[in-house]
């Protein structure tokens, strides 16, 4: 499973990293078949969002965290002025907790909605 990292570059900017989850078939349940599962470390404490509009200044992330987006798409914009789209299904790990950080853009109709999992 592919995702972005967002990430600090060391002047202080901002950058965009792939990444991949290792998937792996296994049954999680009897009575359910196989999935694809994968491991998204998390200290716990997952936040659901939703927002009609996110339109942000430039902002580092709280903490480092992934984004899985539910609903709406966001395009988001590295100090390099680099911009991703994501949208439902898409992964994100905002680690750029020091430094310039990120702009993150609404696109299209709201609402937008995902969920923060912090990573530590």
């Amino acid at each position: 499973m592919r995702f972005t990292r967002i990430t600090r570059t060391p002047d202080g900017g901002s950058a965009f990293e792939d990444g991949e989850i290792a998937l792996v078939t296994q049954q999680v349940a009897d009575g359910v078949p196989d999935m694809a599962v994968g491991a998204m470390p998390s200290s716990g404490g997952v936040r659901f969002l939703r927002s009609a509009a996110f339109d942000s200044t430039a902002h580092p992330a709280p903490r480092e965290q992934w984004v899985v987006m539910l609903r709406g798409k966001i395009e988001v914009t590295v100090s390099d002025g680099t911009r991703r789209r994501f949208g439902p299904g898409d992964l994100v790990l905002a680690a750029d907790t020091t430094g310039a950080g990120h702009v993150t853009t609404g696109i299209g109709e709201p609402p937008f909605e995902a969920l923060f999992v912090p990573v530590g």
